[in-house]
């Protein structure tokens, strides 16, 4: 194997597959550094507990580089509704739904795992990828231009471009010597994969409290993802709950909505915590995915923008390698830190406002809340351009995410 590559990619997750794929059958040598191989996926193990909703921009990317089949062929639920509300689920709610846009769905609830394996098994496909897994990083090296990773077996790989696609604690980052601004929310995230109930559901939802949202993910058949903010002390008190303690928990709390939870399969949770890198890029190097940011996940964008990330990036790539410019440079990383960092930090900002604005009692703040869900629901005009933005399919966009070829 030579070990010597163009882009050297730190993660094979989502993010990082997502950036060979769209690589795959360039004149690059492309390496991929992954810690592990996901498990086989088998039509008859139960949902993981780990999903996302997957927007359509994302769809078109993940279709373009050639893995969206992978997806169907395994497991998906497109969904067609959204619906939001406080207070009063028939008086003050908005619901968001794609045939007010003539759209056939708003996107697809998918487990993380049927989408790292559909992009590793579209990325063995190339002839110009290596795919180092199982590997443990061990050392790296930045360099511009000549950055080396050291891996557990004493494998020394050096590339050109070093791309961080590993995570929120990335060691690409940290040896690249660039900072971020962070902070917890007062929050943490308890989930659930269930069996309900109701036969296949085409609806999300969110209800929001005082202490966080109550959120339902439909997936294939009748289970489902179930999604409970709350403070730290109470998700490690709801952890340690037996099996049907908790479930007694989860029907008293959750809305009617829901309906009755026939089986528990797992439950984990996860803190939260708004990240962003101070710079996206330095000479040799560039940043994407959690690498970059961490965002709230109260609308579900995380892995949304950090696969248009994946698109950005490798668009600037290709065009820079085929007019014959350094691919690896400052300058023409930056314009992939133009198109993305700016509109990263308005979503984050976003969210952000979501919630503080949801996250307290104050009562003229609820009150306005709720007439505030009460309008939106009557404002067309208004409701389906957030739809459209939500799906990707508004504002500007890589072209893989308008199913254009880079």
């Amino acid at each position: 194997m030579d070990k010597r590559y163009d882009v050297l990619i730190v993660g094979g997750g989502m993010v990082g597959s997502t950036i060979a794929c769209a690589l795959g059958g360039s004149d690059l040598k492309v390496g991929v550094v992954e810690y592990r191989y996901p498990p086989a996926f088998d039509h008859d193990q139960a949902h993981d507990l780990r999903v996302s909703a997957l927007s359509v921009a994302s769809q078109n990317i993940i279709d373009m580089v050639g893995a969206w089949e992978g997806i169907i062929s395994r497991r998906s639920c497109p969904y067609m509704r959204m619906k939001v509300w406080e207070a009063d689920e028939a008086r003050a709610a908005t619901e968001f739904n794609a045939d007010d846009i003539q759209q056939p769905y708003l996107g697809h609830i998918v487990e993380n795992r049927v989408i790292q394996l559909a992009l590793l098994e579209r990325l063995k496909a190339f002839g110009n990828i290596d795919l180092i897994c199982p590997a443990t990083t061990v050392e790296i090296d930045y360099s511009p231009g000549c950055s080396l990773v050291r891996l557990d077996d004493g494998t020394e790989l050096v590339g050109k471009l070093l791309v961080a696609a590993d995570g929120g604690e990335s060691r690409v980052r940290q040896a690249a010597g660039i900072g971020v601004h962070k902070w917890d929310y007062e929050q943490q995230a308890l989930v659930a994969s269930v069996k309900t109930s109701y036969p296949q559901q085409d609806i999300t939802w969110q209800q929001f409290t005082a202490t966080g949202p109550l959120a339902f993910l439909p997936l294939s058949g009748d289970n489902a993802s179930l999604v409970w903010y709350n403070t730290p002390s109470e998700v490690k008190r709801l952890m340690a709950l037996p099996e049907e303690p908790l479930m007694k928990e989860l029907h008293q709390t959750f809305p009617a909505a829901l309906g009755n939870i026939d089986q528990l399969f797992e439950r984990g949770y996860f803190p939260l915590r708004r990240q962003h890198a101070q710079q996206y890029v330095a000479e040799g190097v560039a940043l994407a995915g959690d690498s970059a940011h961490m965002i709230h996940p109260l609308a579900g964008q995380g892995v949304n923008i950090g696969l248009l990330d994946a698109a950005a990036l490798a668009e600037v790539i290709l065009k820079a390698e085929r007019a014959g410019q350094d691919y690896s440079s400052l300058a023409v990383l930056k314009q992939y830190e133009s198109e993305r960092r700016n509109s990263n930090l308005l979503m984050m900002q976003t969210m952000d406002t979501f919630y503080r604005i949801f996250s307290n009692e104050i009562l003229p703040l609820k009150l306005i809340r709720n007439i505030g869900l009460g309008i939106a629901e009557r404002a067309l005009p208004a409701k389906n351009k957030v739809m459209r933005f939500a799906m990707g399919l508004e504002g500007k966009l890589p072209a893989l995410a308008r199913l254009e070829e880079i």
